[in-house]
């Protein structure tokens, strides 16, 4: 059995470490409400954008929406939205596997990954699928100060390079946002756009397009696709708090519980040091009479 010393710096350590866990927890609390405030009001509208996005798409031919040209498969990019700090459970790592696993599954493709956020970028980079360099950004900054404008930036480099050929095909791998326990692992194709197979007929719907076909490949649809990422990474966001204020959560209450169980052990070793003591005057007394 340790020591009373050693138990006591045990029992002061888990303590700190519980009063920190507990400041994270909070933080993280406030700042999920912000979170989860913006993708929730963000979330029909994109939605809505993606359904009226796909129907639109169906009804025009390759040649009049670039977005939407399907090729052959041979170069592909993930997007991996993660995050730039840990302490979050599995959040980060959930987005790694997604992303390793969608390799592993498509070999005949030669994928790379534009990992968004510090944790996804230091794990690919180490790897032959990394692509931060070739954008020339880290995007370590996006979490900082998130906001469409430099999230537009990021969709319009990836739409640029789909259109020039570099990729034939996009994935974005993203945690889905349900509640401050829950994130569901997301990955939805990019590009090319996928037409809406909901309504069978919908491709055979005449659609009236205003101005004119044109002005809605030019400036509709690449603004609809930068929404749909910007709402990929919102919900990233809202899930990066939540997963941390639930891990934060447990780490206290299991900080809590090392705790006391430190003290009854400090306890337990301080009665049978004082039982040992007594027992050592009262057999020296005995002595002394005898």
């Amino acid at each position: 059995m340790a020591n009373l010393k050693e138990i006591r710096e045990r029992i002061s350590s888990v303590g700190s470490t519980m009063q920190i866990t507990s400041a994270m927890k909070m933080v993280s609390a406030a700042k999920l409400k912000r979170a989860q405030n913006a993708i929730v009001q963000m979330r029909p509208y994109a939605e809505k954008l993606q359904e009226i996005l796909s129907n639109v798409s169906g009804s025009l031919n390759a040649s009049e929406n670039k977005y939407s040209a399907e090729r052959e498969v041979k170069k592909g990019l993930i997007i991996a939205v993660a995050s730039n700090r840990g302490l979050a459970g599995a959040f980060n790592n959930n987005i790694i596997k997604e992303s390793s696993r969608i390799i592993a599954e498509n070999d005949e493709v030669s994928f790379e990954v534009l990992g968004l956020g510090k944790k996804s970028y230091d794990h690919f980079r180490k790897g032959s699928y990394h692509s931060n360099d070739s954008f020339g950004n880290t995007y370590a900054a996006l979490f900082d100060d998130l906001n469409f404008n430099y999230v537009s930036s990021i969709a319009e480099d990836v739409m640029n390079r789909y259109v020039k050929g570099d990729y034939d095909i996009v994935y974005v791998v993203y945690n889905s946002f349900k509640n401050a326990g829950v994130q569901i692992i997301r990955t939805e194709q990019f590009l090319p756009i996928v037409a809406s197979e909901s309504d069978e007929s919908s491709s055979a719907v005449e659609y009236i397009f205003e101005p004119n076909k044109e002005t809605i490949v030019e400036d509709l649809i690449p603004k609809s696709l930068k929404i749909q990422l910007y709402k990929a990474i919102l919900d990233s966001h809202a899930s990066e708090h939540g997963a941390r204020m639930t891990a934060m959560h447990k780490a206290t209450d299991n900080a809590s519980e090392l705790q006391k169980e430190l003290k009854l052990t400090y306890n337990k070793a301080r009665q049978a040091a004082i039982t040992a003591e007594i027992l050592e005057i009262v057999g020296g007394a005995e002595a002394l009479n005898s």
